[in-house]
């Protein structure tokens, strides 16, 4: 098969030496299906020819023409162009061509600007390029310049990376002034690529924006140029830049002078991307020219026009069934409701890698919003054994070269610990070590085809870096832990809101220190001040009331309603929609290169479209000298205070409580009433309708309350087994202490605006305000014996002027020498949520501790920063803390596991044995302030080490870890105790038909009904063969599908068909569903029913039921109840 080698934007290799009428076939190759190649392209080849061949220019002209036409995606020179130059001296005519090269000024005709340059500078014989270069260069490092305005002048340099632009919006080019236009070639048709809204900000130049000195990032050559004396002696060796990137499948084959892109590839660039990723992603683990003959790339190519869900079905076929898992299928009824495209890759510790995908999601964040989903690929490193330097070597290559997709490079740009996040809520995290919490994100920056170009807002963006400018400027940070700490916030999940930031004022306010009884400030152990409001700022009332009421339905929607939130539409009619806007706001502020993390509260005084932020809530800070870059200015809102639900307490909680002297005895009470309630769910109208409500989000759209609604008796065989799945799902956790317990909330916490609350105070606001009493405050992950604290909530009457009507929130005082949330497991305010307590029980029984002080401090790590490194030194500092985040999560979870081993210990110890549990204690100790320190390890940069004295080497049974102890403590009897009542076999269920629905049915219904219930069996059985992302998508699907056909509409109460004709074949459906569970002896087969016709049986049930008891027949409303049970 014949290869096609191509540099970035050409459909083949061109060299002057190599370009003549004979070497170069201008007659478009034909592949199978009549193939061509585009005739624009053809027509610009001949003139290429054409021009080289009458009038010949010396080598080194022709690369540097050759150079110049790659970077600014231009077509080349004219005659007149090299007629021109081959008048003056060769010196000359490179002097000249250094300059159109070196540039910023925006070209749109290069033959003309050859002839001007010429005009202006053939006459110098030959002058140091070195010192007329006119293109600025900002410079990020301690030789920085004096002012923001001075500029460097510098040749530009071809280094050993490729420095030439792509055809994409991700260019290697010189950004253009702010009063230019951009450069556009011929065969560029620019669009609007903001993804969203406009890139707010100003443009101005930003051509290398180097941080050490101006090294281009990760781009292997199109070809070895030397050119002058100065071109860049650093980087890596051209003879070695195959090792930067070893073809796995799928991948670009590179050499020392071009890339490998295969005929399929290019017969395939012109499909729509999410259709493209899809073939690539039913291939599997191969390459494409392997699976994908040119006869499949030519017809695959015909079916660009076909719809979404057609495409995926005729790829599934022919493809991904022959080399795809079923469970990798991606599947989906409608592929354009607005979601979110997941694009993912699993890279194997070979250097191999496959695509799955794409996945669609309800949620997005920041960097998709900004780039566009189809730039973004999300990768996952399959985790390398323990000193497996070759699968270490394998993805630093990744790294570096990047990854293909068809004709698309992505490379790496920011990676996110979702372990450390799970470690942190105190969630039980068993995949802790596992990399798949890692996720990296790639983006697009190269393509090769020009008919690839669809968005140009980052074409200007020389370097990674700079793309990451366009977000923060995340280089003045202190040091590098904290630079992927602080460019992972863009992939907070959150919702956009639709503000103009040039119209809002940001202000920034002081911080309120800790002070002593003198008055003079507290500083910590490093000699830092401790502040009491580290992490929330406020926010103006009007811009608080554009987050609508229903945030988390926004946020985390069912599919069904997904469209209705797709963004705050407007600022227009918001208030009408929320009603009343929160009281506090989790967000994130990108704002003209700054970024800001934490709370604001709405403060009623504050002008209109005003934000307030602290310095404790500046993670990075604007760069004076990139004022006037362009960026992606914007206002994330990752979580509001709302309404809380009832809290349940954990093995972390009911271990200190029960050192704070609560009784076992008072645990396994507790623990014994919620077991009986489970149980009483199936017999008890009380309380199965409270589980029914609570978890109508998992119940089959909730039919166990239509059911109620209905008046359909709870014996009801399918109800009864509805009933015990929700009673499981009530039961799930119970072994692990996670027991439901009353007068206890998890709220939002902030600071006291009015400075009256003292240091043992707080103001509780809940639905009908504030409260009054003594509470316990507690905060996720706590291990040390005093972080619950006992304080007193009191009346404020003054907090009013400032929040009006808010409620949900918990303030905290400004008072005394250590913030309260810093006492409670080392927290703040940016957004933690803080369990309350006004349990009776608790309060009478518990006697608080000491606060946690520092006892041990992990030494400081590097103090290197960002600025001190060159762009190749920078991204390999960055693929180190890839791998060193691994090394933070497993000293977590050892400090985390070996403390409750400890703990368990200490608490099956009796009063004798006092000598025991100081040295245990002193363990425990020690183990905390290690687990403090290893939370924070991803941005203090610290190592944290276990030593070998404190880990744990027996572990009690209730943990599952080996090797197991049996443990008598409280947490082991709760445990036992659950598991006695767990493995408690139910009895096996009769089932019967409701006699409501014993009326005549047609033969023709029932037979039609069978047959499709036959269908339904087979479709629903092939859908839950998919993998977890698509597999609920794909079993909606085919419900919608039989709803569809029974209503004739997505559901019943939006059908226009005769209201007789579906009750009729609702209760053909359900003789038909019934009869084979009957068969089957399984009550579940009934499902078919209530899940595709379950409304329209509902209400034909309640009408029987009102005309038989003369009962009046209402409307049933299940958020009445709310708050009741």
């Amino acid at each position: 098969m014949k290869r096609n080698y191509l540099k970035p934007f050409s459909y083949c290799e061109l060299t002057a030496g190599s370009l003549t009428r004979s070497s170069a076939n201008l007659h478009p190759p034909r592949f199978p299906g009549k193939y061509r190649l585009p005739a624009t392209l053809i027509t610009l080849l001949k003139v290429m020819v054409d021009c080289v061949e009458e009038v010949p220019l010396p080598f080194p002209l022709n690369r540097l023409i050759e150079d110049i036409c790659a970077q600014k995606l231009l077509p080349m020179p004219d005659v007149a162009a090299r007629k021109t130059l081959s008048k003056i001296t060769e010196e000359s005519a490179i002097d000249v061509l250094k300059r159109v090269r070196s540039t910023t000024t925006p070209i749109y005709n290069l033959s003309g600007y050859i002839v001007f340059m010429v005009n202006k500078y053939g006459s110098v014989a030959s002058t140091s390029s070195s010192s007329h270069g006119d293109a600025e260069s900002i410079r990020l490092s301690s030789q920085y310049p004096s002012s923001p305005s001075s500029s460097v002048s510098s040749t530009p340099r071809r280094s050993v990376y490729c420095d030439s632009p792509s055809s994409t919006q991700f260019l290697e080019s010189p950004c253009s002034c702010k009063s230019a236009s951009p450069v556009v070639s011929q065969y560029r048709t620019p669009t609007n690529g903001s993804h969203g809204g406009p890139v707010q900000g100003r443009t101005s130049p930003f051509s290398c924006s180097s941080l050490k000195d101006a090294i281009p990032t990760y781009w292997p050559i199109v070809d070895q140029v030397a050119t002058s004396p100065t071109s860049s002696s650093k980087g890596t060796n051209p003879n070695n830049v195959n090792q930067l990137y070893s073809g796995p499948a799928n991948a670009c084959q590179t050499d020392s002078s071009s890339y490998y892109i295969s005929d399929q590839a290019m017969i395939l660039s012109g499909l729509e991307f999410r259709k493209l990723f899809m073939v690539h992603s039913y291939i599997g683990s191969r390459k494409l020219e392997d699976a994908v003959s040119l006869e499949d790339a030519v017809k695959i190519d015909s079916k660009k026009t076909m719809s979404m869900f057609d495409f995926e079905d005729w790829m599934w076929s022919k493809f991904g069934s022959q080399y795809c898992q079923p469970s990798d299928r991606s599947m989906y009824l409608d592929w354009d409701c607005g979601k979110t495209y997941l694009y993912t890759c699993y890279v194997s510790s070979d250097g191999g890698y496959k695509f799955k995908g794409p996945y669609l999601d309800t949620k997005k964040t920041h960097l998709q919003r900004a780039i566009g989903d189809e730039n973004v690929l999300i990768v996952k490193f399959a985790e390398p054994e323990k000193g497996d330097m070759i699968a270490v070597r394998n993805y630093e290559k990744i790294v570096e070269a990047g990854i293909l997709v068809g004709v698309r490079r992505y490379h790496f740009f920011v990676f996110k610990d979702g372990g450390r996040e799970r470690q942190k809520n105190g969630k039980d995290d068993k995949k802790r070590v596992s990399s798949e919490s890692i996720k990296c994100y790639f983006v697009k920056r190269e393509s090769f085809t020009p008919l690839d170009d669809t968005d140009t807002f980052m074409k200007n963006c020389k370097t990674i870096h700079d793309v990451r400018c366009l977000f923060m400027h995340v280089h003045m940070v202190s040091n590098m832990a904290k630079y992927i700490a602080r460019m992972s916030l863009i992939l907070s999940t959150t919702i956009k809101l639709q503000v103009d930031l040039s119209s809002v004022s940001v202000e920034e306010i002081d911080d309120i220190p800790c002070t002593d009884e003198n008055g003079e400030i507290v500083y910590d152990e490093d000699g830092e001040p401790l502040i009491q409001t580290d992490g929330t700022g406020f926010i103006s009332e009007d811009l608080a009331g554009l987050v609508p009421c229903d945030f988390y339905d926004a946020k985390y929607m069912k599919d069904t309603n997904y469209e209705k939130f797709d963004s705050v539409k407007s600022e227009i009619g918001s208030l009408g929609l929320s009603g009343r806007e929160p009281l506090l706001i989790q967000c994130r502020l990108f704002n003209e290169g700054s970024a800001v993390k934490g709370t604001l509260l709405v403060n009623k005084r504050l002008k209109p479209r005003t934000i307030q932020v602290r310095p404790s809530m500046i993670k990075v800070k604007k760069d004076p000298r990139l004022l006037d870059i362009e960026s992606f200015n914007s206002l994330e809102v990752v979580a509001i205070s709302h309404k809380p639900k009832a809290a349940k307490l954990s093995k972390h909680l009911i271990a200190l409580l029960t050192i704070g002297g609560v009784p076992k005895e008072y645990f396994l009470s507790l623990l014994d009433s919620t077991l009986k309630d489970a149980q009483k769910v199936c017999f008890d109208q009380r309380a199965a309708f409270r589980v029914a409500n609570i978890y109508q989000h998992i119940d089959d759209s909730g039919i166990s309350i239509e059911m109620f609604g209905a008046h359909i008796p709870l014996n009801e065989p399918y109800f009864q087994y509805r009933l015990s799945q929700l009673a499981k799902e009530e039961r799930k956790g119970l072994g692990e202490g996670k027991i439901p317990i009353t007068e206890s909330f998890y709220l939002m916490g902030t600071t006291d605006p009015t400075g009256i609350l003292n240091p043992d105070q707080v103001c509780i606001i809940l639905e009908n305000g504030q409260i009054s009493g003594k509470v316990l405050v507690y905060r996720n992950p706590g291990l040390h014996f005093g972080d619950i604290h006992v304080l007193n909530a009191r009346y404020v009457k003054e907090l009013e002027d400032f929040i009006g009507n808010g409620k949900f929130a918990i303030f905290f005082s400004t008072k005394g020498r250590r913030s309260v949330a810093n006492e409670i497991a080392n927290g703040d305010f940016d957004g933690d949520m803080y369990w309350v307590s006004r349990n009776p029980q608790l309060l009478h029984y518990f006697q608080s501790s000491e606060p946690w002080t520092r006892c041990y401090s992990t030494p400081s790590g590097s103090l290197k920063k960002p600025s001190d490194f060159s762009h190749h030194e920078l991204e390999h500092q960055l693929f180190k803390l890839l791998f060193s985040t691994k090394t933070h999560n497993e000293a977590a979870g050892t400090a985390a596991d070996s403390w409750m081993s400890f703990m368990d210990r200490y608490l099956m110890l009796q009063e004798d044995d006092a000598d025991e549990k100081r040295l245990i204690e002193k363990k425990m100790l020690k183990l905390i302030d290690l687990y403090y320190d290893a939370l924070d390890a991803s941005k203090s940069g610290k190592k944290v080490v276990i030593p070998r004295e404190l880990k744990a080497t027996q572990y009690p049974h209730h943990m599952g870890r080996k090797p197991e102890y049996r443990s008598t403590s409280i947490l082991g009897l709760i445990y036992d105790q659950f598991q006695s009542c767990k493995n408690e076999k139910s009895p096996l269920q009769e089932i019967w038909k409701l006699p409501y629905f014993d009326i005549n049915v047609s033969d023709s219904c029932l037979k039609i009904w069978k047959e499709r219930y036959e269908s339904y069996k087979q479709e629903m059985s092939n859908a839950l063969k998919y993998n977890d992302l698509s597999k609920n998508d794909a079993a909606n699907g085919v419900l919608q599908k039989y709803k569809q056909l029974l209503y004739g509409a997505l559901d019943f109460k939006d059908s226009t068909r005769n209201i007789d004709e579906i009750y009729e074949e609702a209760v053909a459906i359900y003789h038909v569903s019934y009869e084979y569970a009957i068969r089957r002896k399984d009550v579940a087969k009934c499902g078919f029913a209530w899940k595709v016709a379950g409304s329209a049986l509902c209400a034909y049930y309640r009408k029987i039921h009102c005309i038989k008891t003369g009962e009046r027949e209402i409307t049933f409303v299940s958020s009445a109840f709310d708050g009741l049970y």
